[in-house]
């Protein structure tokens, strides 16, 4: 594909720093179209002084103010009917950083096929309120895009591929006013126009004029998402193919399933909850949970084949519908909310069901350490959020990816009050267990999850019956335990209504392994695996493994001593 690159600056009222973005543009040898969008004076004779044909800069005004989109598509037109391939668009207003210029020309030149867009990197000018309203904008755009490749659609500093925008400007309806940047963008995408996002500074300058209309351009980007959630699912076929940031692969362990986008949907959700509250959050993850229900497909599988087995336990041989997928898919949401919420300290022990306490704070008050195996069943975080005030203030949790212990210590820099140390489980060895020795003759819990099967591999692995079949458990917590020669509780922190329920009992008070075997892991390994099953029957939606979890995995080859499964 050719790469001829015109500019495009479209203009209404904006004339004090215009004269600088038209400079850094000639500097560049651009060929230059300023759109007067109906500008009144004195920005009309300023911007009139501007013209200069001769010198590559065309002034087009358009007879009334139209919009900032249909000043855009304006200059599109005459780009297009000079014969550029490429046009690049910049605000008048000097906000966009003019110095980004030559990487994204480069990047485009790179990739003519692309969509280039800036995305914003903000300094200490932007308006809260701005700022909150582009994060809903975003969470949108990846649900009419079934993807989060496009990571801000509301800047204005892009270059486009003239051919297919002049295809979406001619064919379809795309908003005039601040309602352009995010449609063209989308529906661009929407018919495979990959998209590359470039970091770039934006400032607001102190004597910046805005141009938004608080009233009608809210209403105008409301009811544009209204119509490109309706195109998106008319078009869902069509976008699923041309869905430009797949990669066409599925991950098969937990692992890369699990991860898949929580990282900065949780940076986001976090955003929102510190400066708008929990109700607010709610509200803005209704979107963003819609989004993973119709783009995850191995997840709504997993969830349906739990639920299957869940309701055959149950002696009610009955297949799930999607709305009680869609309930499994909210009651996760609620649950990470809950997680914000204890880590922001604002989960008491008020809001515990007291009733089985009891056992937790007799063990608290002797300042033994414990190990302590949970699971991916409740939310064993709101420990953290209670833990100092029953008398446990020192917690080692096992996280089971690097991802987690990064995204696990990023929140206690949040809330240092609920920091707890985080280790890897992959990264277990001699000193490792030495040091959680220490730890434990110092009154330590040592906290570690164990339905989830190691990233390593299958080699530590026992199939135990769970909701009426096998299942892959992990070996991992129950030898650690053997090692350790400590006493083992199981914990869970169910939701009930507006409370929180914990369930905390000892299982054993030594797991056991005979020289050269690991019988002695059988007993408490089945008396989890039935804990577990016993706490799903009662909280079903609670259940957050949302991948395959009794599929055998690869290469799996039990021993001798371990191919008789308990029933």
């Amino acid at each position: 594909m050719s790469h001829a690159l015109a500019a495009i600056v479209p203009s209404y009222n904006h004339y004090r720093h215009i004269g600088g973005v038209i400079a850094a543009l000639k500097a560049h040898g651009l060929r230059i179209f300023i759109i007067d969008d109906g500008s009144t004076e004195p920005a009309k004779s300023a911007l009139k002084v501007l013209d200069d044909p001769a010198g590559g800069v065309t002034l087009h005004r358009q007879h009334k103010n139209g919009g900032k989109g249909a000043a855009v598509m304006a200059g599109f037109r005459l780009a297009a009917a000079e014969g550029f391939s490429h046009a690049l668009q910049v605000d008048a207003d000097g906000q966009h950083d003019l110095e980004a210029l030559p990487a994204l020309m480069e990047l485009s030149a790179l990739h003519p096929e692309a969509l280039i867009s800036g995305q914003p990197v903000y300094d200490e000018t932007i308006p809260t309120s701005r700022k909150m309203a582009r994060w809903i904008t975003h969470v949108w755009v990846w649900i009419e895009t079934l993807s989060t490749q496009i990571t801000d659609s509301m800047c204005g500093y892009r270059i486009y591929p003239l051919a297919p925008a002049m295809v979406v400007i001619e064919s379809e309806r795309v908003g005039h006013y601040m309602d352009f940047d995010t449609e063209i963008m989308v529906r661009m995408n929407w018919r495979g126009t990959p998209v590359r996002m470039f970091p770039v500074h934006v400032t607001y300058p102190e004597d910046n004029t805005s141009n938004f209309r608080l009233g009608a351009d809210n209403w105008l980007i409301t009811k544009m998402h209204t119509r490109l959630v309706f195109g998106m699912l008319a078009r869902l076929p069509q976008i699923l193919r041309n869905r430009s940031g797949g990669k066409g692969e599925t991950a098969r362990h937990w692992g890369r399933l699990n991860e898949r986008g929580v990282a900065l949907g949780l940076k986001i959700m976090l955003g929102i909850y510190r400066l708008a509250g929990r109700r607010f959050c709610w509200i803005c993850l209704q979107p963003v949970l819609l989004y993973f229900f119709l783009t995850g497909t191995p997840q709504r599988r997993a969830s349906r084949d739990y639920w299957r087995r869940l309701y055959a336990a149950k002696g009610q041989p009955r297949e799930p519908d999607l709305w009680q997928i869609w309930r499994h898919y909210r009651s996760f949401g609620s649950m990470a909310l809950d997680k914000l919420a204890a880590w922001h300290g604002q989960i008491r022990t008020s809001d515990l069901v007291h009733d089985d306490l009891t056992g937790l704070d007799a063990v608290a008050n002797r300042k033994d350490g414990v190990m302590v195996v949970t699971s991916h069943l409740g939310n064993v975080d709101i420990l953290r959020a209670v833990g100092a005030s029953r008398g446990i203030n020192n917690i080692t949790v096992f996280a089971h990816t690097r991802n987690a212990v990064r995204f696990n210590r990023l929140l206690s820099e949040a809330n240092p009050a609920a920091a707890i140390d985080i280790m890897e489980v992959e990264d277990i060895g001699p000193a490792t267990l030495i040091e959680l020795e220490e730890k434990l003759a110092a009154g330590n819990w040592i906290v570690i999850a164990g339905d989830r099967i190691s990233l390593s591999g299958s080699k530590r692995i026992r199939r135990l019956d769970f909701l009426g079949e096998p299942a892959p458990f992990s070996e991992g917590a129950w030898i650690m335990a053997a090692l350790l020669g400590c006493p083992v509780y199981v914990l869970h922190c169910l939701r009930e209504g507006e409370k929180h329920r914990i369930l905390f009992e000892k299982l054993t008070d030594r797991v056991t392994r005979s020289r050269g075997t690991e019988n002695g892991l059988q007993g408490p390994m089945v008396a989890y695996a039935g804990i577990l099953q016993e706490i799903c029957l009662k909280y079903p939606e609670q259940w957050y493994n949302f991948y395959n979890f009794w599929a055998i995995p690869e290469n799996f080859s039990p021993p001798d001593e371990k191919s008789k499964e308990t029933k």
